[in-house]
């Protein structure tokens, strides 16, 4: 069992200033609110799962999007 992909989405990070990640996601993406984008420490894997869910993608999709910025 390939288990890479879910210690990829266990370690993800948010680096940087989140505040401008979020605004960029939210021109890119129209379908996502302050809600769907709401950073807590601790929390990146529901993020990224919010997200996911949002846009139908994978999550560990959404985070390649969010570390090419």
């Amino acid at each position: 069992m390939d288990t890479t992909q879910n210690k990829n989405s266990d370690v993800f990070k948010i680096t940087g200033n989140w505040g401008e990640q979020s605004k960029v996601l939210k021109e890119k993406f129209s379908q996502l609110t302050d809600s769907d984008l709401k950073f807590e420490t601790g929390k990146e894997k529901e993020l990224l799962e919010r997200v996911a869910t949002k846009l139908n993608k994978k999550p560990e999709e959404v985070m390649n999007i969010i570390n090419k910025g």
